[in-house]
């Protein structure tokens, strides 16, 4: 099992997440990761991340689909895959219907047929092999009744392959990351429960044809490590809560299904009811003790290098471990040493 970092998305300083980049390449760490909300952009920052490091794997995790169209996100993975000497992993995620309507004025309907197409259109740039035609209906090109013509990219991309990841949760849309990409990214993964997912996987590689062994299973992990487990719990409780009571509405919230379908469907519905109601602090206070040990890395690194052995008999393959300090970054590289 590889280890990275997931160093977030920018919130302005002191979060230097190139600094965490190259303290992760020092240390031996295999890749390191960005996202992005509605602020800071991803490819912008992890241009930034590239420029300062030499080595070590660069990954989206994730660029958001509904921000950019699917060439817009070829481009910007050929010109970096290029500057960073062919270190690029291309992650993607369909976002949720506020950020995709309320921010990027976005339509949401149809996630499944839009990643499909998304990807396809993707690949197609990067292959290079004849002038990117798609017929829709989400993303047509040439735009029909136009006076556009079919092109192809006027840079030779380094890899043809490029690594396309897709972030996944849903059934069906896990399905399809087994498909058709080359990496799953999920977030909240419990590996005391990887079966949650197994139908959906193997529904995906048959699909495709595929062997499930190709794909890179990339889990995103809270990490809170330090000498006292119940602080370092405590540190990760409003993580939780925001995700399983606010990231979404009430009536579509893709982290309060996931980890109700692990068993938390009573606090889940707790912690979602007081976040709604802006009682955020007591939705943090609700997070059971037990959902954190089972979906984030809390506690000494002795105690974090123990539950390490979980991640890796549970399927993960690569474990991008959530760090936004130095201290977190060098820790993790002690754990998996």
């Amino acid at each position: 099992m590889r280890i990275g970092i997931h160093v977030g998305h920018w919130e302005g300083t002191p979060h230097d997440v190139a600094a965490l980049a190259v303290e992760a390449e020092r240390a031996g760490i295999d890749s390191v990761w960005i996202s992005e909300t509605w602020g800071s952009d991803g490819v912008a920052l992890l241009a930034w991340i590239a420029a300062r490091t030499e080595r070590i794997g660069l990954g989206t995790g994730v660029l958001q689909m509904p921000a950019r169209t699917p060439v817009s996100a070829a481009m910007a993975a050929l010109t970096l895959d290029h500057l960073s000497g062919g270190r690029m992993r291309l992650g993607l995620g369909v976002s949720g219907p506020q950020v995709a309507e309320g921010w990027h004025g976005s339509a949401f309907g149809h996630p499944l047929e839009r990643t499909r197409e998304y990807v396809s259109i993707v690949r197609s740039v990067l292959r290079r092999d004849a002038p990117v035609i798609s017929s829709g209906p989400q993303y047509p090109l040439p735009l029909p009744g136009g006076s556009g013509k079919a092109l192809k990219a006027n840079v030779q991309p380094l890899r043809a392959d490029l690594p396309v990841y897709l972030a996944a949760m849903g059934p069906r849309n896990v399905a399809l990351a087994a498909e058709i990409a080359d990496g799953w990214i999920p977030f909240l993964f419990s590996p005391e429960r990887p079966e949650v997912f197994a139908g959906a996987l193997r529904a995906g590689w048959s699909a495709g044809d595929r062997d499930g062994s190709r794909l890179d299973v990339a889990a995103m992990v809270p990490v809170a490590i330090g000498p006292d487990v119940v602080e370092c719990r405590d540190r990760l409780r409003p993580l939780l809560a925001l995700y399983a009571g606010g990231m979404g509405s009430a009536g579509v919230n893709f982290y309060k299904a996931l980890v109700t379908r692990y068993g938390y469907g009573e606090a889940a519905e707790a912690i979602q009811a007081a976040f709604l109601q802006g009682r955020k602090t007591e939705a943090a206070r609700l997070v059971p003790d037990a959902m954190i040990d089972e979906l984030c890395l809390v506690g000494t690194v002795e105690r974090v290098r123990d539950r390490l052995d979980a991640w890796r008999a549970s399927g993960v393959t690569t474990l991008l471990a959530k760090a936004r300090d130095v201290a977190t970054v060098r820790a993790i590289a002690e754990a998996a040493s």
